[in-house]
């Protein structure tokens, strides 16, 4: 849309509007002519990834069943502070 600041509609608004209207278009302008661009380098090849992660097993089952049982026994002792210093340390990273 092109605002016309010569035309009889123009001049029937508020000064500061009329300005206002006219710096928004003069951004515009601005903000089309920039362009953002990403760039992601690796040292590690997607095919070793995507081949790692084929033959890794879905499900460590072993695990989920001992996990499943400390759980259901009550045995199972979650460390507050070992799990948040794992998160900050994640964070970091």
């Amino acid at each position: 849309m092109k605002i016309d600041v010569n035309s009889p509609a123009a001049s029937q608004l508020p000064p500061d509007r009329a300005a206002k209207q006219v710096s928004n278009q003069d951004l515009a302008a601005t903000q089309s002519t920039t362009e953002d661009r990403t760039t992601f380098h690796s040292d590690t090849s997607i095919q070793a990834l995507t081949s790692q992660a084929m033959n890794s097993p879905e499900v460590r089952q072993a695990k989920v069943d001992a996990l499943t049982q400390s759980v259901r026994s009550g045995e199972y002792q979650v460390d507050a502070t070992k799990t948040a210093g794992a998160i900050l340390e994640s964070e970091d990273a």
